[in-house]
């Protein structure tokens, strides 16, 4: 808090010296008011990326927001959104206001350099400042670090008996929760089974593992989340990490049929994607189970409550376990949700008061970890618990909620525990780990490899959190290298395009269109349209004039730019060529169309052309809805 607070002090001076002591200067006066709104942009982005992490800004931020947010529960964040606007916009009218009123033109110069100095060392020292040149920083640049050195890719084999497995991600319900004495009683059911079970009670959340897919990703691929953050949208892919193995793979690989249960929207933030691209074939979410739930009325913000959810996975489990095959089946829970959580009806524990006080979010934490212990002791006693491997975990710790206060003063650690129905459990392993060595903890008790990229398992090997001083340090020197485990193509000649499936296929990848890809020396860029993003006319209008461009989209929209007679063309144009220059544009005429790029040769255009092209770009109004 205290960089904030510093932040705030420089800018408060920097006004109150150019109210007061400044000379005035239309020139001054107009900078000024530009550096006050980036500090007060930049503090807008920070407050409302510390509202959902608690951190400020980070890879998940972008990452979220860049990806599908279909089924997202927007309900309870409009509110806070509209008073955050409302009061940004204030304070810059305020401002504007305070500054206009200063009409000395007598006054020193030197105080305009100074007010100039402290808005620049307000903007420098704001936190989000510093988060973006990290992100950015890590996100550019060579890949210098010891990544190949420790990726491992896991066989795909599983030998022995091949019992059954129950992989349940609770959401937010890190480890922190289970302390009896910060919060009593709060989690007394599923607290008991984790003193039954193999508990792993040091593992570190890392960077590119801090909300609910990048936290799936690292357990069940053993490598952080991180993507090209300025361009990546998960629902346009074709594939996610298609260069890793993951749990999910060997699984599929060994003869195991694969499950996946959730009550939220599966398209949100990319989980279909990422668990379809990854051996788990059969997916059920919020639109999935709507046809069989007996209240459809019966849901919230997020999709269906956890006990409608967990009832859905039991009875699979039944089905599956009287075939007699191996199969997995992986829930993720949603009650615990920030920033209150939600309250099944069928809750014995629907209150726990903190200080006398009740707590939402812990309520509901009591509430969803009654739910996860009930299906766990209906597994534990039936006949097929002997020949099943069970296993909790938190997707990530728990972001800005109701008891973030409390949560921030300890010393925080995700959940991890199996349950073996046969062999030896009721033991705690304190080994310093992360969620990366979670697939590769649970594929070694299954009967497999003790490694996934970056992951070890905790019972046969040692983590490579052990390596290093700062693992949470360290995992930010990979990242240039996980990047590249995206394989997106360096360069472009030729394409595919397949109209009915509005895919774009290119250097052995596909996208989905509409899109834009920026191509530059040795980089490709991919810009989608996507919720709260620009419209892709307006991020085209964005780039450099010589820089070069393959967009896929309506004809129509082509037509407005460039060429009216396309504007009534009910079909998919390919547009290539650069800002400077008019564009080379093909109509694809058919279901599977094959062209080639033209980036030379074309004509350029005049300095009035182009201006008015971009104008014509920037004009286009931005993309309000989820695709």
């Amino acid at each position: 808090m205290a960089l904030e607070f510093i932040s705030v002090l420089f800018f408060i001076a920097s006004v109150i010296v150019c109210m007061l002591k400044a000379k005035r200067n239309s020139f001054w006066i107009t900078l000024t008011l530009l550096l006050s709104a980036l500090f007060l942009l930049l503090s807008a982005i920070w407050i409302a990326s510390n509202y959902f992490t608690g951190e400020g800004v980070n890879d998940e931020v972008i990452f979220t927001i860049t990806s599908s947010l279909t089924g997202v529960g927007v309900g309870k964040y409009v509110l806070p959104a509209l008073g955050l606007f409302a009061f940004i916009l204030l304070i810059f009218a305020l401002l504007s206001w305070l500054i206009l009123r200063n009409k000395n033109t007598n006054r020193k110069i030197s105080y305009n350099f100074a007010a100039l100095f402290l808005s620049l060392l307000a903007i420098a020292t704001a936190p989000a400042t510093a988060q973006l040149y990290r992100l950015t920083s890590t996100q550019y640049g060579d890949d210098k670090s010891d990544f190949a050195d420790n990726y491992r890719d896991a066989n795909k084999t599983i030998n022995g008996s091949k019992p059954n497995l129950v992989y349940i991600f609770g959401e937010s319900l890190e480890r922190t929760y289970f302390d009896n004495n910060v919060f009593p009683d709060l989690v007394p059911e599923l607290g008991a089974i984790k003193k039954e079970s193999i508990d792993f009670s040091n593992t570190i959340q890392i960077p590119g593992a801090e909300n609910t897919i990048s936290g799936m990703v690292s357990a069940l691929c053993g490598i952080p989340l991180f993507a090209p953050f300025d361009n990546n949208a998960s629902s346009s892919l074709s594939t996610f990490y298609p260069r890793s193995i993951c749990l999910g793979d060997v699984l599929k690989a060994s003869g195991y049929t694969n499950y996946f249960y959730q009550g939220a929207n599966l398209a949100f933030a990319g989980k279909e994607l990422l668990l379809s691209s990854h051996g788990i074939d059969h997916l059920y979410g919020y639109e999935e189970l709507k046809p069989y739930v007996k209240d459809p009325n019966y849901k919230n913000e997020w999709g269906w409550y956890d006990d409608t959810t967990l009832d859905f996975v039991y009875n699979k489990f039944v089905e599956l376990s009287k075939e007699g095959k191996p199969f997995s089946l992986f829930a993720l829970t949603v009650d615990t949700h920030h920033p209150d959580g939600y309250i099944d009806a069928t809750c014995n524990r629907k209150d726990y008061l903190y200080n006398n006080k009740r707590n939402q979010s812990l309520s509901a934490v009591a509430c969803s970890q009654e739910q996860v212990a009930k299906l766990i002791n209906k597994i534990k006693a039936s006949p097929y618990f002997k020949n099943t491997v069970i296993v909790v975990s938190s997707d990530h710790l728990a972001m800005n909620n109701t008891a973030y206060s409390i949560l921030t003063r300890q010393d925080r650690r995700d959940l991890f525990f199996i349950l073996r129905g046969t062999g030896e459990n009721n033991q705690v392993i304190d080994q310093k780990r992360t969620t990366m060595d979670n697939g590769a903890t649970v594929l070694d008790v299954l009967g497999g490899s003790n490694f996934i990229g970056l992951g070890r398992s905790s019972l046969s090997s040692e983590s490579l959190a052990n390596n290093y001083r700062d693992i949470r340090k360290h995992t930010l020197r990979w990242k240039q290298a996980i990047i590249k485990m995206w394989d997106f193509p360096k360069t472009i000649s030729d394409f595919a395009l397949n109209t009915d499936s509005k895919m774009l296929t290119f250097s052995g990848v596909s996208f989905k269109f509409p899109l834009i890809l920026r191509v530059n020396d040795g980089r490709i860029d991919p810009m989608f349209d996507v919720y709260l993003s620009d419209s892709l006319e307006k991020q085209l209008s964005q780039l450099d004039p010589n820089e070069k461009f393959v967009w896929v989209d309506s004809c129509s929209k082509m037509g407005n730019i460039w060429d009216p007679s396309l504007q009534k063309v009910n079909n998919v144009c390919v547009a290539t060529g650069s800002l400077n220059t008019k564009p080379h544009i093909v109509e694809a005429d058919r279901d599977l169309y094959r062209g080639k790029v033209v980036f030379d040769g074309l004509p350029k255009l005049d300095e009035d052309t182009y201006h008015t092209t971009v104008e014509k770009l920037s004009a286009v109004k931005d993309v309000a809805a989820a695709q």
